[in-house]
């Protein structure tokens, strides 16, 4: 008796979606590793605030007298005037060097090893803006324990606010130094590009000081500077709208801060997606 044998239904393996998982964990997975690297540097942490307690410190100090709270809105001091500035170089600073790991990985030899899993480039850059941000919000948060000895007044409104602009900040910021550092293959070169860049982008900011009355050229460049949008969204937040960035008699509303943050972090982004594409 011949017995007929009845084919099993053909079943669609959905490659998109285990693609699509193992790219996501490859996201967490580098996101994990920043904070392992994170956690088993802790003068990674101090090197991080000492800096801008420095700035707000000292500087404050020295100059709040000479800077006199009549001079800026509202009457407040210098010093907390200069504290949201102090926390978006803070975020700047630990931001753009987050991107020293892909020159070391380049260098010892672990970016080989990654650029050769079977995962998209696209999700290793992705871990690494997440990874780098992440710390750098970390470092930011710490600081904000000092704003009440300083006589900034803090809310949960206020600190929930700061925590989404230092986020962004953090964010833009990353995608920029992952675009440098893929183009890096010496530690030395890459320390050498972050201080041109740094020094100029965290003083050209108003971080410490306004941006009112300045001569036209020097006006026309902190505004060009993308970290200013930043350093404002971050003084808005914690002391009010008459810290308002102006350009000419126009001032800038909330918004126009959060898209150009979000849009040069996403510019960033895929132009350091694109750049990882082409490393062999």
């Amino acid at each position: 008796m011949a017995t007929t044998t009845t084919p099993l239904p053909a079943v669609a393996i959905d490659h998109r979606g285990h693609s699509t998982t193992r790219n996501l964990r490859t996201v967490g997975m580098v996101w994990t590793r920043e904070l392992i690297r994170l956690r088993r540097m802790p003068t990674r942490i101090i090197s991080g605030i000492a800096q801008p307690l420095l700035f707000l410190i000292v500087l404050g100090a020295g100059l709040k007298n000479l800077v006199g709270g009549q001079s800026l809105p509202g009457g407040v001091s210098y010093q907390v005037y200069i504290f949201p500035g102090i926390l978006a170089m803070s975020i700047i600073t630990s931001a753009l060097f987050s991107a020293v790991a892909i020159v070391w990985d380049r260098e010892f030899g672990f970016m080989r090893e990654m650029l050769v899993a079977p995962v998209s480039r696209t999700s290793l850059v992705l871990g690494k803006a997440v990874g780098g941000g992440s710390v750098a919000v970390v470092q930011g948060l710490i600081l904000i324990v000092f704003a009440p000895l300083i006589g900034v007044d803090l809310t949960v409104a206020r600190v929930l606010g700061m925590i989404g602009s230092l986020l962004l900040l953090a964010f833009a910021l990353t995608a920029f130094g992952i675009v440098l550092a893929s183009r890096m293959e010496r530690m030395e070169s890459f320390q050498m590009v972050m201080a041109l860049v740094m020094q100029p982008m965290m003083f050209l900011s108003g971080a410490m000081f306004p941006l009112q009355g300045l001569p036209t050229w020097l006006g026309v460049l902190c505004r060009l500077n993308p970290a200013t949008y930043g350093v404002d969204l971050a003084r808005r937040t914690l002391l009010g709208s008459d810290f308002a960035l102006t350009i000419g008699d126009w001032v800038v509303p909330v918004w126009f801060d959060v898209a150009v943050i979000l849009g040069i972090g996403t510019a960033m982004l895929a132009v350091a997606v694109r750049l990882f594409n082409t490393i062999e």
